[in-house]
């Protein structure tokens, strides 16, 4: 039975150890599927400040960000073939929002997310990705790694 797993990443040092659980998870990488996911956002208004510049390189950036992460896979035993990467740039209300629904048209059995580790203030704020997943994701496994 094939597995299939979409992993979020961004380009903090959170979805390294992301990658680093994933490779030392002891799956079976034969009966395997692996999409590597950024949601892209719109830059905000501070990064617009920044120059058009900026604001042009950042999709460039995320893509070298995912093929970098599909390059530590394969250099650890995964298949190149079983490994997809994609840069979603269609818009949604929060990042929270593009991983339910990419996992839901995508018919993952299993997400997996970094977490670094907020206040509570923080968290009421910013609000939490990984809970939200875990309430939205029924019949499907959610691992959020967490990190310091």
């Amino acid at each position: 039975m094939k597995h299939s797993i979409l992993v979020a990443l961004s380009e903090s040092i959170i979805s390294l150890s992301v990658l680093d659980y994933l490779i030392n998870l002891g799956l079976d990488k034969k009966n395997l599927e692996i999409s590597l996911v950024h949601i892209f956002r719109r830059p905000a208004a501070e990064e617009k400040m920044m120059g058009k510049k900026f604001v042009a390189e950042q999709q460039p950036k995320m893509i070298s960000m995912l093929e970098n992460a599909k390059t530590k896979l394969m250099e650890n035993g995964f298949n190149k073939e079983v490994i997809k990467t994609n840069l979603v740039t269609e818009q949604y209300p929060t990042v929270a929002d593009g991983i339910i629904d990419q996992f839901k048209r995508g018919n993952y059995n299993m997400v997996m997310i970094g977490r670094k580790k907020m206040s509570k203030s923080e968290e009421f704020v910013l609000g939490d990705i990984s809970i939200k997943l875990v309430r939205a994701l029924e019949g499907g496994a959610v691992i959020v790694v967490k990190t310091k």
